[in-house]
């Protein structure tokens, strides 16, 4: 058995560090691209190499796979494995704004069995355990019971043509809160197109789950975690009444982006 509030107190403690440089409070941070186009700062490390040590600690027999770290094929043969993304949203954290958080997920043959999000800077903590349910600050979450896709709530700064029937909300950079907020039905639907990181969902991904959401890839299909390449293309989170839905709105689009 994991020691449950020791977890949170790491996890809560790497939301400490970050928030300690944040531009967004005043602080100075260093940055630079590890690819065009793709940030990273000083923050993201310092996390990192906290979460490392002291996740370790706490379950030594866990494997480690990290936005931040370079990827050790070990992991493939662990029955458990962290699943850490350091600054999910950097571009926001970078840019002084809250939308970033810290992103944790335990991993169970290649099942999610607790994720939690630190979102310091919007004072929010978020939990969700397998077969228990998911909270943010303590209040128990419950996705909404939307049934008719259009007018749907989506996380978006704008909306291709095809789907200007849906109704925008406000977009933070990371994709995990963007899953939370299905969670804590202050959207329902999150969507993307594109290859993602198994770092950047799992956590968010278990917390919505738990609050009763239906999460597929884009193209419907179950996610899975700890693979050999530990991606998979596209995400949709969504209120369940509407997730057939979304899956057909956006099959085409997927078949001709995932080649």
């Amino acid at each position: 058995m994991i020691d449950r509030s020791r977890l949170e107190s790491i996890v809560r403690e790497a939301g400490r560090i970050a928030l300690a440089a944040w531009p967004g409070a005043g602080h100075t941070v260093e940055t630079w691209e590890k690819t065009p186009g793709n940030p990273v700062c000083a923050a993201d490390l310092a996390v990192d190499t906290f979460l490392k040590r002291e996740l370790g600690r706490l379950l030594p027999a866990a494997g480690w796979l990290s936005e931040e770290t370079a990827d050790d094929p070990a992991r493939l043969g662990k029955g458990l494995i962290w699943l850490v993304d350091p600054i999910d949203g950097t571009r926001d954290f970078i840019r002084g704004r809250t939308g970033w958080a810290v992103s944790v997920a335990l991993i169970s043959e290649r099942r999610p069995l607790i994720g939690m999000l630190a979102a310091p800077a919007r004072e929010e903590d978020w939990i969700g355990i397998s077969g228990q349910g998911s909270w943010r600050n303590g209040e128990r979450l419950r996705v909404s019971n939307r049934t008719e896709f259009a007018s749907a709530r989506v996380p978006a700064d704008s909306l291709p043509k095809e789907d200007r029937d849906l109704q925008m909300v406000d977009k933070p950079n990371s994709i995990a809160l963007r899953a939370a907020m299905v969670a804590a039905d202050e959207a329902d639907l999150l969507a993307t197109l594109r290859w993602g990181f198994e770092w950047d969902i799992a956590a968010a991904a278990l917390i919505a789950r738990e609050a009763g959401a239906a999460i597929s890839d884009a193209f419907g299909q179950p996610l899975n975690y700890n693979k050999r390449d530990p991606r998979a293309f596209g995400l949709l989170i969504s209120a369940p009444g509407i997730h057939a839905a979304a899956v057909e709105r956006l099959a085409e689009r997927a078949a001709k982006l995932a080649r």
